[in-house]
C-alpha cells in the first residue's frame, strides 16, 4: 500500500510547531497527489491549511493508533519517527509516571526529580532472573540482562550511561551497581558488595558539585569494572576516570559550588579532631564562596562528611590517611586565600607572616619562606644558565590556582587508587561487568576545552554505539535469511578524523604547545589555514577571528580558543612541586611520585588507568630521554590516549546503552519540556537508533503472534496447519506490495506503516463486527421486548376478557332470577326503563354523532371552499341529473316489483287450492299432536312429584300440629298465672303511684345535684387536662431518658464489645508478630549454624595432615550437647565434672543467648495465655457445677458419705505409717543393703516383688472387711435405739461428723467401746438368763446378723432410692429437653427451609458439643482416680518392697548362703508388650544411621504407617525412661536431632524429604507430649496409652527444641516449595491464554531481542495444578497433619498470589481487560482445586484476595466518580499505590477500550488519602507466616506397632 493512500479523511497527522516542537492535526479531507495543501484540524479546535513544501513535497508524520501509544520499546510503534518518540516518552512520563522506556536496545531515562519506590529490594528480587523483555523497563532489567549473558555467554559486558548534567546519570550507575551487589553477593566474607557501594559517597564528595542544572552533577568521568569469579559473584571492583574538571576547585559560577568535600569540611570544623585544621564557614574562603550558593536545600554537610568518613574506614583507608586527606584540602581551601600585593607591574609579594599562607604551611608541614618566594618568583632555565624571575601579581594568582587544582588532581588520584587497592581482590577474576558514567553531549553561550574534550569523548562513543546497533540489526536480518542491503546510517568517522587525524585539532594543540610563543591566536589561524573550506564540518564565524564551529552528530557547536593552550599544558612552576616534595608531611611528597613509584598497586598494572593530568617535573639523571618524552605529553594526548583504551574496552565487551534525558531545567518534578526534550534525543542517539531501525523493517512479528493478532482478518478457508504458509498467503492479499514485508526463518518483517495499516483493516473489520453484534443484539432485544409486550397484551385481555364473561354469566344470573321471582310485573319495569334508557342513549348518540359530524363537516367545508365554490354550478347540474335518474330508476324498479308481485300471488293462489297444500298441513298437525303428547308425559312426571311432595309436607305437618298443642298447654298454664298476677299488679300499681311521687321529688333533687355535679365535673375535667399534659410531658421525658439510657446502655456495651474485640485482635497480632520474630530469628539462627558447620568444614579441608594421635570428635554433635543443656538433669549432675569443650565452639552458647531468651519469652507468653484460659474455663465450669449441686444436693446424706469419710480417715492414717515405715526402710538399706541382693534382676528381688503382689491384694480385701463393720459400727445406734426414748437420740449427721473428725484409730475405737457400753446399759440383766451366757451370746449374734441385714436392707433401699432419684431426675432432663425439642420444631416450622436446616444443623451441633463436654470430664474424672491409685499402689508395692529387703537384712550371710531360696511356681502368660523398645548403648549410632540417615522416604511413606520413625523413636525414648538412664535419654535425643539436621543439609532440596521429617519430627513432638503425663495432654487417650506415659523424666524443654527444629523445617519445606513454584507462576497465571482467544497479541518491539534462557516450554495453570496435588499427596503420604497442611497450602498459594500480583504490578503489557479475566478464570480454578481438596477454610483463598482485586480493578468501568467509589470500596486489599500503579499501568488491547484518564486516577488518589496502608509497592513474596503446631495425638497403640525388617534395626527387641 503507497503511504500517500493512508493520509484519508480523519488520519491523524504531526506537523511541526515552535512551541511545543510538534502538534497533532487530523485531515479534513482525502490527500490526492499533486495537492499543496492540506486542510487540517488541530486538537485545540482551530482549522489550518498546512502547506507542502514545493522541493520536496514531503507529507507530515502519520500519528500512531492510539493502540500503540504508551508502549514499553519505542521500536514497537509502527510510525518510527521524531514525534512518535517524542509523544510515546511524553505519555508515558506524565500520564503513566513511568520514566523508563525501551529503544531498541538502549533504555532512555527520563529523571523524574522526585523519589520513586522502585528501587527497593523487592523491586530487585522481582527483576531478578528475568528476561529483559518480560518486565516493564527499568534499569534492573538493563543490569540483569548483563548479568546473565556474562553468565551464558562468558563474556565481559559494559553498560554506558550518558547524558546531560541532571539526567540523572550518576543515579543510574549506582542502582546498577547496587543491583549487582544485591543479586551476586560476594565470594568470601569481606563484604566487597558493600565496599563497591561505599565507593560511591567517597566519589561524589571529591568529585560532585553542585551546577546549575543539577544539585549533585559528577565533574568527572569514570568507568567501574566490577569483578566476578568463575561463581559469578563480586570479588572486586577497578576504577578509572577520565577528565576532572579541575578548574571547579578555583573558579565557581553563578549559583554553583565547589567540591562536595570542602563544604563538608566547614560544616564539620566544630569537630574536635578538625581543629587543627583551622576551618571556619565557607564563606570565609575564596574557593568555596564564589558561586554565592553555599547549601544545597535538602542537604545536611555535616552528615554527608560522617557518611564519607565511614565509607572510607570501609574501604580501608585508615583514619591517620583519612586525617591527612582532609589536611591536604584544608590547606588548598586556606591557599585559595591567600593574597598578593604588587610592587611593580612584573613584580609582588606576600604581606609578611600572612595568616592563611602560615596555615597553608603548617598543614603541608613546608617551609614559609621558601613557599612565599616561590609563590612570587619562578625559575628559568637556559641551556647555559638558570635565573630566577619576578612575576607579576596576575601571574602569581594564576600559579598559585594551577599548584590548588594540580594539588586536588594528586590527591583525587591518590584517593582512587587507595580505593582502586581496597577493591582489589587477590582471587583471580574470571570476568567483568564495566559501568561507565560519563558526560553527554554539552553546547553552552561559551564552549572552551573541556567542553571540546567532552564532546569528542561522545563522537567515539556514538560512533560505537552507531557501529553496534548497526551490527545488530545486521546479525537480526542474517538470522532470519533475509536478504540484507547496506542501510544507510551516520558515520561520524570525519567528525573524528577532524579532531585526531595528522594534523588534526588535537595535533595543531600539541603542536602549537611546543612552541615558545605559541598562542591561541597562532593556533586558531593554523586551524583556519589547514582545516577551512577543506573538510565540511569545520567552520569559521562570520564575526570572530578566535573561535572556530564543529558539525558534531549532534549539533553545530562553537568553541572559544582563548585558553586551549594553557588548560592542554596545564603547567605548574617546578620550584613549588619541589617544595611540596620536601614537606615533613609524610603523605603529601607520595602524591607527587612518579609513576614506577606510586604507592597505589593499580598504577603497576598494564590496564590503561593512566591518569589525564601530569605535572611536568624535572626528569632523572637515571633515564633522562624517557623522563623528557613524558614531560612532552598534554592533557589533550593524555585524553585521547585514554579514550582509545576505553573504546578498546568497550568494544571488547557487549555493551548496554543508558540514556538519560533531562526532563526540564527547572527541576519540577513530572514537567516535560518537548524542546530540551528533543535535543537530548538527537544528541543521545535514540533517533539515529530509530532512523536505523526504520530504515529497514522496524516491525517485527512472529508467526504465532502474527496468527494470534489478525486472525479476525482471515477467512476459515484461509487457515491452515502450517501457520507460516496462512500468514504468507493472508499477507499476499492484504499488502500487495511485497517490498513491504519480507518472510524470515521464525518472523515475519514489516516496513513502516504496514503495521498500522494492518491495524487499521483489524479495526475496521472489529468495528463491523461490532456493528453486525450489535444490530443483532438490539434486534433480539427488540423482539424479547415485543414478545413480551405482547404476552403482557394477552394476558391482560384473557384476563379482561374472564371478567367481562364473568360479569356478563352473573348478570344473566341475576337477570334468570329476578324474572322468576319478580315475573311480568318487575320484568315491565325493566324493560320500560331500559326503553327509556335506550331512548336517553340513542338520543345522546345521535346528538354526539350529529354534533361530530357537523364538526367533520364544517372542517371539510372549511378545507374544501374554495373547491365548492368553483364547482357550484357543476354540482348543482349533477345532482339534477341524478335526481331525475334516480326518480326514473325507482319507478322503474316499482313497476317491476308490482309485476312480478302480481305473479307471485296467483301462483299462491293456485297452491292454496291444490291436495298437495292439504298434505302438508297434515303433516305439520301430526307433529303438533306427538309435541302434545310428550307435554302431557311431562305433567303427569310433574304430577308424581307434587304428590310426593305432598306427602312430605303432611308429615311436617303433623309434626308441627304437636308442637302447636304443647304450645298450647303452655300458654294456658301461663294464663293461669296471669290471673294471679293480675292482683298483684293491682298493689303494684298503688305502689307505683307512691313512687312517682318520691320520683318527682328526686328528679327536682336530683337536677340540683346535676348542677353541682355539671360544675364539678367541669372543674376535674380542666384538672384531668393539665394532669394530662403534665403526665404526657412527663411520659415523654421519661421516653426520652429511657431512650437516652438505652443509648448510652447499647453505645457501652458496643465500645466496649469493639474495645474487647481490638484488644484480641491486638493480642492476637501481637502474638503473632512475636512468634514471627521468634521464627525469623530461629531461621537467621540456623543459617547462621549452617553457614558455621560450612567454615568449620572448609578449615578442616584446609587442614591436610591431622595430628598425630588426635582424633576430633563431631563439631555438631558436641556444640548441639552444649546447646541442649537441661536444669533437671543439671541438678542431677552435680556431682559429675563438666566436659572440656574445644575453644571453636565456645562461641555457640554466646551466639545462644538472645535466641534462647526470645524462645523463653514466647513461651512465657504462650503459658500466661494458657493460664488465663484454664483460669477462665475453670470458673466457668465452678459455677455450672455449683448451680447445678445447689439443684441437686440432698438434704439428707446417706452411708455412702459415712462409708467415703471412714476410707479416707484409714487412707490418711495408713499413708501416714506407711510414710514413717518407708524412711525407716530407706535408713536401713542405706546403710546395710547390698546392691547385689537389691538388685532389679536379682531373685531375691522377684521373690519379694511375688510377695508384695499377694500382701497387698490380701490388705486390700482386709481393708474393705473394715471399712464394712465400721460403717455398720456408726450405723448401730440407730438400730439399738429404743422408739420410745427420743430424747436420748443423737441425729445421725452430728454422729457422722463427729466420726469424721475423729482422725485417729484410737479416738474411732474409744468411741466404739463407749457406744457399746452405752447400748449394754439396757440389757445388762439378761446375761442372768443362763450361767453360761450361751442365750445373750446367741442373742446377741442373732441382733448382730439382723443389724447386718437391716444395715444391707437399708443400703439396698438408698441405692434404689438413689437410682429412683437419678431416673426421675433423667425423666425430667428428657421432658425439658422434649419441651425444648418441640419449642425448636414450632419455630423452625415458622422459618424458611434454609435457615430451618441451618437452625437444626446448630442445635445438632450444641447438643452434640454439650455432650462430648460432659464425656470429657467424665473421662478426666476417672483418668485422674486411675492414676492416683495406680500411684498409691506403687508406693504401697514399694514400701513392702522395702519392708522384706529390711527383713532379708537381718538374716545373717551364712543363712543365705545355706538356705537356698524356695523356687516359686509361676505361670506362664502369654507376653503383653508394654510400647518399648531396647537397644544397646554402642547401637545408638546404628539406630540413628539406619533410621534416619540412611532412610529412603519414598519407600517409608508408601509401604510402612505414616511417622514410623517418630514412633520408633519415641519408644526407644521410653525405654531409656523406664531405666532411668538420663544418659541414655540425652544422647539419643540429641543424636536425633543432629541426624535430622544432617539428612536435610545433605538434601534439603528435595521436597519429599522435607516432608517427610517434618512429619516425623511433628509427630515425634506429638508422642512427647501425648505420652508426657501432663493432664491437658491426656484428654484423648486411651487407659492403654495412658500406662505408656514417660515416669522420670520431664522432657519439656526437649519439646520446645523439636518444636524449633520443626520450624525451621517448615521454612526450609517452603523455601524448597517456592523455588519449585517460582518459575511457573508467571508463565502458568500471567503469560498463559488458559481461555484461548480472549487476550489480543501487541506488538513487543526489540525488547525480547536477547533471550537470556533457552526455550524449555512453557508452563501452564495445569502445569501448577498438577504441581499442588503432587505436593499435597506426598504430604498426605507421609501423615502430614492436617492442620500443617493447610498452613503449607495457604503459604503456597500466598507465594503465587504476591509473585504474581508483582509482576502484573511490573508488567505494562499485562494489564489490560482480557488479562484480568484470564487471571480471574485462573484464580478460580485454583479455588475449584481448594475446593476438591476440602481446603476452603485454610485461609489460601484469603491470600488471594489482592491479586482478585487487581483482576476485578483491570476489568471495572474506569470513568466516573461512581466508579471511583466502586473501586475504592472494592479494593480493600490492595495499597494506594498499587491502585494507582494498576491504573496507570493500565492498557488497552483494542480500539474498544479506552485508557484511564489522569484525572480519574487523581480521583482515586483523593479519595485514598486518607486510608492508612503500607506505601510499598510491591508485595513481599519471601515472608513466611507464623507456623503452629497444633497438638494432634494419635490413637495408635504402641505394643501394636511392628517393626519391618527392611529398616535393617534387628538389633532393637520390643518390650
Amino acid at each position: 500500500m503507497a503511504a500517500s493512500e493512508l493520509y484519508t479523511k480523519f488520519a491523524r497527522v504531526w506537523i511541526p510547531d515552535p512551541e511545543e516542537v510538534w502538534k497533532s492535526a487530523e485531515l479534513l479531507k482525502d490527500y490526492k497527489p499533486g495537492d499543496k495543501v492540506l486542510l487540517l484540524h488541530l486538537e485545540e479546535g482551530k482549522d489550518l491549511e498546512y502547506h507542502l513544501d514545493p522541493k520536496t513535497k514531503e507529507l507530515p508524520h502519520l500519528r500512531n493508533p492510539d493502540i500503540l501509544v504508551g508502549e514499553n520499546d519505542l521500536t514497537a510503534l509502527s510510525y518510527l519517527h521524531e514525534p512518535a518518540v517524542l509523544h510515546n516518552l511524553r505519555v508515558r512520563f506524565i500520564d503513566s509516571k513511568l520514566i523508563y522506556t525501551y529503544c531498541g536496545i538502549v533504555l532512555v531515562a527520563i529523571n523524574p526529580y522526585e523519589q520513586l519506590p522502585i528501587y527497593g529490594e523487592d523491586i530487585i528480587n522481582a527483576y531478578s532472573g528475568q528476561n529483559m523483555g518480560d518486565m516493564d523497563p527499568h534499569i534492573f532489567a538493563v543490569a540483569e540482562e548483563a548479568y546473565k549473558q556474562m553468565a551464558r555467554d562468558e563474556r565481559n559486558q559494559s553498560i554506558i550511561v550518558s547524558g546531560e548534567s541532571g539526567a540523572g546519570k550518576t543515579v543510574s550507575a549506582k542502582y546498577a551497581m547496587r543491583y549487582f551487589a544485591t543479586v551476586s553477593g560476594s565470594a568470601s566474607e569481606a563484604n566487597v558488595e558493600e565496599k563497591v557501594l561505599a565507593s560511591n559517597p567517597i566519589m561524589e564528595s571529591i568529585g560532585n558539585a553542585k551546577t546549575t542544572r543539577n544539585d549533585n552533577s559528577s565533574r568527572f568521568g569514570k568507568y567501574i569494572e566490577i569483578g566476578f569469579d568463575k561463581r559469578y559473584r563480586i570479588i572486586g571492583a577497578n576504577m578509572r576516570t577520565y577528565l576532572l574538571e579541575k578548574s571547579r576547585v578555583v573558579f565557581q559560577a553563578e549559583e554553583e559550588r565547589n567540591y562536595h568535600i570542602f563544604y563538608q569540611l566547614c560544616a564539620s570544623a566544630k569537630l574536635p579532631e578538625f581543629k587543627m585544621l583551622r576551618l571556619g564557614n565557607a564563606d570565609n574562603f575564596n574557593y568555596t564562596k564564589q558561586g554565592g550558593s553555599p547549601v544545597i536545600e535538602g542537604v545536611d554537610d555535616a552528615k554527608e562528611m560522617a557518611h564519607t568518613r565511614q565509607a572510607c574506614t570501609l574501604l580501608g583507608i585508615s583514619e591517620s590517611h583519612q586525617m591527612g586527606i582532609f589536611r591536604i584540602l584544608a590547606g588548598i581551601l586556606h591557599l585559595g586565600n591567600v593574597g598578593f600585593t604588587s610592587r611593580d607591574a612584573d613584580s609582588c609579594t606576600i604581606p609578611p607572616k600572612h595568616e592563611p599562607l602560615c596555615i597553608f604551611c603548617d598543614l603541608m608541614g613546608v617551609d614559609y619562606e621558601e613557599m612565599c618566594h616561590w609563590l612570587c618568583h619562578r625559575k628559568l632555565a637556559t641551556a647555559t644558565e638558570t635565573y630566577i624571575k619576578p612575576i607579576s601579581k596576575l601571574q602569581a594568582t594564576n600559579a598559585r590556582d594551577a599548584l590548588a587544582k594540580h594539588i586536588y588532581a594528586k590527591l583525587f588520584n591518590w584517593i582512587v587508587d587507595n580505593v582502586n587497592q581496597a577493591l582489589h581482590s587477590a582471587v583471580k577474576q574470571h570476568s567483568f561487568i564495566g559501568v561507565l558514567d560519563i558526560y553527554g553531549f554539552e553546547t553552552f553561550e561559551i564552549n572552551s576545552f573541556e567542553q571540546f574534550c567532552i564532546n569528542y569523548a561522545n563522537e567515539k562513543l556514538q560512533q560505537q554505539f552507531n557501529m553496534h546497533v548497526f551490527k545488530l540489526e545486521q546479525e537480526e536480518y542474517m538470522k532470519e535469511q533475509i536478504p540484507w542491503t547496506l542501510i544507510d546510517f551516520y558515520d561520524n568517522q570525519p567528525c573524528i578524523n577532524l579532531i585526531e587525524s595528522k594534523l588534526g585539532i588535537l595535533d595543531l594543540l600539541d603542536e602549537e604547545c611546543k612552541m615558545p610563543k605559541g598562542t591561541d591566536d597562532t593556533w586558531a589561524q593554523k586551524l583556519y589555514n589547514t582545516h577551512l573550506n577543506k573538510c565540511a564540518l569545520f567552520e569559521k564565524p562570520r564575526l570572530s577571528n578566535k573561535a572556530f564551529i564543529i558539525q558534531h552528530f549532534a549539533d553545530k557547536v562553537e568553541y572559544q580558543c582563548e585558553g586551549f593552550l594553557e588548560k592542554n599544558k596545564d603547567t605548574v612552576f617546578e620550584e613549588q612541586i619541589k617544595v611540596l616534595k620536601s614537606s615533613k608531611f609524610k603523605m603529601l611528597p607520595e602524591l607527587f611520585q612518579d609513576d614506577e613509584k606510586a604507592i597505589s598497586p593499580t598504577s603497576a598494572t598494564s590496564s590503561g588507568r593512566t591518569p589525564l593530568t601530569r605535572t611536568p617535573a624535572k626528569p632523572t639523571k637515571g633515564r633522562p630521554g624517557q623522563m623528557a618524552k613524558e614531560h612532552k605529553k598534554t592533557v589533550g594526548h593524555q585524553f585521547r590516549n585514554s579514550l582509545h583504551l576505553l573504546m578498546e574496552t568497550l568494544n571488547a565487551t557487549t555493551p548496554h546503552y543508558v540514556r538519560c534525558i533531562k526532563p526540564n531545567d527547572f527541576k519540577f518534578p513530572f514537567t516535560f519540556d518537548e524542546k530540551r526534550a528533543v535535543q537530548q534525543l538527537r544528541a543521545c542517539g535514540v533517533l539515529e537508533t530509530i532512523r536505523i531501525s526504520a530504515a529497514g523493517f522496524p516491525s517485527r512479528w512472529t508467526y504465532q503472534e502474527f496468527f494470534s493478532r489478525y486472525r479476525v482478518l482471515m477467512k476459515q478457508k484461509d487457515v491452515l496447519s502450517d501457520r507460516k504458509q496462512t500468514c504468507k498467503n493472508v499477507l499476499e492479499k492484504l499488502i500487495l506490495d511485497k517490498d513491504k514485508y519480507q518472510f524470515g526463518k521464525t518472523k515475519i518483517f514489516f516496513r513502516a506503516g504496514q503495521v498500522a495499516y494492518l491495524e487499521k483493516l483489524r479495526a475496521d473489520k472489529l468495528r463491523a463486527a461490532c456493528i453486525r453484534i450489535q444490530k443483532t443484539i438490539r434486534g433480539w432485544l427488540l423482539r424479547k421486548k415485543y414478545l413480551r409486550m405482547r404476552k403482557a397484551a394477552i394476558t391482560m385481555q384473557r384476563y379482561v376478557r374472564g371478567y367481562q364473561a364473568r360479569c356478563y354469566a352473573k348478570f344473566l344470573r341475576r337477570t334468570k332470577a329476578a324474572t322468576i321471582i319478580q315475573k311480568y310485573w318487575r320484568m315491565y319495569v325493566v324493560r320500560r326503563r331500559y326503553k327509556i334508557r335506550r331512548a336517553a342513549t340513542i338520543v345522546l348518540q345521535s346528538y354526539l354523532r350529529g354534533f361530530l359530524a357537523r364538526n367533520r363537516y364544517r372542517k371539510i367545508l372549511r378545507e374544501h371552499k374554495a373547491v365548492i365554490i368553483q364547482k357550484r354550478v357543476r354540482g348543482w347540474l349533477a345532482r339534477t341529473h341524478y335526481k331525475r335518474s334516480m326518480h326514473a330508476i325507482i319507478y322503474l324498479q316499482c313497476c317491476f316489483r308490482r309485476m312480478m308481485a302480481k305473479r307471485e300471488l296467483k301462483k299462491l293462489k293456485i297452491e292454496a287450492r291444490s291436495v298437495e297444500r292439504y298434505k302438508k298441513l297434515h303433516i305439520g298437525m301430526e307433529n303438533k299432536i306427538m309435541q302434545l303428547q310428550r307435554k302431557v308425559d311431562e305433567q303427569n312426571k310433574d304430577y308424581k312429584c307434587l304428590v310426593e311432595k305432598l306427602t312430605n309436607l303432611e308429615g311436617i305437618y303433623n309434626s308441627e300440629t304437636e308442637k302447636l298443642r304443647s304450645d298450647l298447654e303452655r300458654l294456658q298454664l301461663s294464663e293461669e298465672e296471669a290471673k294471679v298476677a293480675t292482683g298483684r299488679v293491682l298493689s303494684l300499681q298503688e305502689e307505683i303511684a307512691k313512687l312517682r311521687k318520691d320520683l318527682e321529688q328526686t328528679r327536682s333533687e336530683k337536677k340540683c345535684i346535676e348542677e353541682h355535679a355539671d360544675r364539678y365535673k367541669q372543674e376535674t375535667e380542666q384538672l384531668v387536662s393539665n394532669l394530662k399534659e403534665e403526665n404526657t410531658l412527663l411520659k415523654q421525658e421519661k421516653e426520652a431518658l429511657n431512650h437516652r439510657i438505652v443509648q448510652q446502655a447499647k453505645e457501652m456495651t458496643e465500645t466496649m464489645e469493639k474495645k474487647l474485640v481490638e484488644e484480641t485482635k491486638q493480642l492476637e497480632l501481637d502474638l503473632n508478630d512475636e512468634r514471627l520474630r521468634y521464627q525469623n530469628l530461629l531461621n537467621e539462627f540456623s543459617r547462621l549454624e549452617e553457614r558455621y558447620d560450612d567454615l568449620k568444614e572448609e578449615m578442616t579441608l584446609m587442614v591436610h595432615v591431622p595430628k598425630p594421635g588426635h582424633k576430633r570428635t563431631d563439631s555438631t554433635h558436641s556444640s548441639n550437647e552444649s546447646e541442649y543443656i537441661f536444669s533437671s538433669e543439671i541438678a542431677e549432675m552435680e556431682d559429675i565434672p563438666s566436659r572440656t569443650e574445644e575453644p571453636s565452639e565456645k562461641k555457640v552458647p554466646l551466639d545462644m543467648s538472645l535466641f534462647l531468651k526470645l524462645q523463653k519469652r514466647v513461651t512465657e507468653l504462650e503459658q500466661e495465655k494458657q493460664v488465663m484460659q484454664d483460669e477462665l474455663d475453670r470458673k466457668e465450669e465452678q459455677v455450672l457445677r455449683s448451680k447445678a449441686k445447689e439443684e441437686e444436693r440432698p438434704q439428707i446424706r446417706g452411708a455412702e458419705l459415712e462409708y467415703e469419710s471412714l476410707k479416707r480417715q484409714e487412707l490418711e492414717s495408713e499413708n501416714k505409717k506407711l510414710k514413717n515405715e518407708l524412711n525407716e526402710l530407706r535408713k536401713a538399706l542405706s546403710e546395710k543393703s547390698a546392691p547385689e541382693v537389691t538388685a532389679p534382676g536379682a531373685p531375691a528381688y522377684r521373690v519379694l516383688m511375688e510377695q508384695l503382689t499377694s500382701v497387698s491384694e490380701e490388705l486390700d480385701v482386709r481393708k474393705e472387711e473394715v471399712l464394712i463393720l465400721r460403717s455398720q459400727l456408726v450405723s448401730q445406734k440407730e438400730a439399738i435405739q429404743p422408739k420410745d426414748d427420743k430424747n436420748t437420740m443423737t441425729d445421725s449427721t452430728i454422729l457422722l461428723e463427729d466420726v469424721q473428725k475423729m482422725k485417729d484409730k484410737g479416738e474411732i475405737a474409744q468411741a466404739y467401746i463407749g457406744l457399746k457400753e452405752t447400748n449394754r446399759s439396757s440389757a445388762l440383766d439378761y446375761h442372768e438368763l443362763n450361767e453360761d451366757g450361751e442365750l445373750w451370746l446367741v442373742y446377741e449374734g442373732l441382733k448382730q446378723a439382723n443389724r447386718l441385714l437391716e444395715s444391707q436392707l437399708q443400703s439396698q433401699k438408698r441405692s434404689h432410692e438413689n437410682e429412683a432419684e437419678a431416673l426421675r431426675g433423667e425423666i425430667q432432663s428428657l421432658k425439658e429437653e422434649n419441651n425444648r425439642q418441640q419449642q425448636l420444631l414450632a419455630q423452625n416450622l415458622q422459618l424458611p427451609p434454609e435457615a430451618r436446616i441451618e437452625a437444626s444443623l446448630q442445635h445438632e451441633i450444641t447438643r452434640l458439643t454439650n455432650e462430648n463436654l460432659d464425656l470429657m470430664e467424665q473421662l478426666e474424672k476417672q483418668d485422674k482416680t486411675v492414676r492416683k491409685l495406680k500411684k498409691q499402689l506403687k508406693v504401697f508395692a514399694k514400701k513392702i518392697g522395702e519392708l522384706e529387703v529390711g527383713q532379708m537384712e537381718n538374716i545373717s550371710p551364712g543363712q543365705i548362703i545355706d538356705e537356698p531360696i524356695r523356687p516359686v511356681n509361676i505361670p506362664r502368660k502369654e507376653k503383653d508388650f508394654q510400647g518399648m523398645l531396647e537397644y544397646k548403648k554402642e547401637d545408638e549410632q546404628k539406630l540413628v544411621k539406619n533410621l534416619i540417615l540412611e532412610l529412603k522416604p519414598r519407600g517409608v511413606a508408601v509401604n510402612l504407617i505414616p511417622g514410623l520413625p517418630a514412633y520408633i523413636l519415641f519408644m526407644c525414648v521410653r525405654h531409656a525412661d523406664y531405666l532411668n538412664d538420663d544418659q541414655k535419654v540425652r544422647s539419643l535425643l540429641t543424636s536425633t536431632i543432629n541426624s535430622i539436621k544432617k539428612v536435610l543439609k545433605k538434601r534439603g532440596d528435595d521436597f519429599e524429604t522435607v516432608s517427610f521429617w517434618l512429619s516425623n519430627t511433628c509427630r515425634f513432638l506429638h508422642c512427647l507430649k501425648q505420652y508426657s503425663g501432663e493432664e491437658g495432654f491426656m484428654k484423648h487417650n486411651t487407659s492403654r496409652q495412658n500406662e505408656h506415659c514417660l515416669t522420670n523424666f520431664d522432657l519439656a524443654e526437649y519439646r520446645q527444641v523439636l518444636s524449633d527444629l520443626a520450624i525451621q523445617i517448615y521454612q526450609q519445606l517452603v523455601r524448597v516449595l517456592e523455588n519449585i513454584l517460582q518459575p511457573m507462576i508467571v508463565s502458568g497465571m500471567l503469560e498463559h491464554e488458559t481461555i484461548q482467544g480472549v487476550s489480543g497479541v501487541k506488538p513487543t518491539g526489540l525488547r525480547k531481542r536477547t533471550s537470556s534462557i533457552a526455550d524449555e516450554g512453557t508452563y501452564t495453570l495445569d502445569s501448577i495444578l498438577r504441581q499442588l496435588n503432587s505436593f499435597h499427596s506426598v504430604m498426605c503420604q507421609h501423615g502430614m497433619d492436617p492442620e500443617l497442611i493447610k498452613q503449607v497450602v495457604k503459604q503456597m498459594f500466598y507465594i503465587i498470589g504476591a509473585i504474581t500480583l508483582n509482576n502484573l504490578l511490573l508488567r505494562k503489557d499485562m494489564c489490560s481487560w482480557s488479562k484480568g479475566m484470564q487471571i480471574r478464570y485462573n484464580v478460580s480454578q485454583l479455588e475449584e482445586w481448594l475446593r476438591d481438596k476440602n481446603l476452603m477454610n485454610s485461609g489460601a483463598k484469603e491470600t488471594l484476595e489482592p491479586l482478585i482485586q487487581a483482576a476485578q480493578l483491570l476489568q471495572v468501568k474506569k470513568k466516573t466518580d461512581d466508579d471511583a467509589e466502586a473501586i475504592c470500596s472494592m479494593c480493600n486489599a490492595l495499597t494506594t499505590a498499587q491502585i494507582v500503579k494498576v491504573l496507570n499501568l493500565y492498557t488497552p488491547v483494542n480500539e474498544f477500550e479506552e485508557r484511564v484518564s489522569v484525572s480519574f486516577i487523581r480521583t482515586i488518589q483523593m479519595r485514598l488519602r486518607d486510608r492508612k496502608d503500607s506505601p510499598q509497592l510491591l508485595m513481599d513474596a519471601k515472608h513466611i507466616f507464623p507456623v503452629t503446631f497444633p497438638f494432634n495425638p494419635s490413637s495408635l497403640a504402641l505394643e501394636t506397632i511392628q517393626i519391618p525388617a527392611s529398616l535393617g534395626l534387628g538389633f532393637i527387641s520390643r518390650v
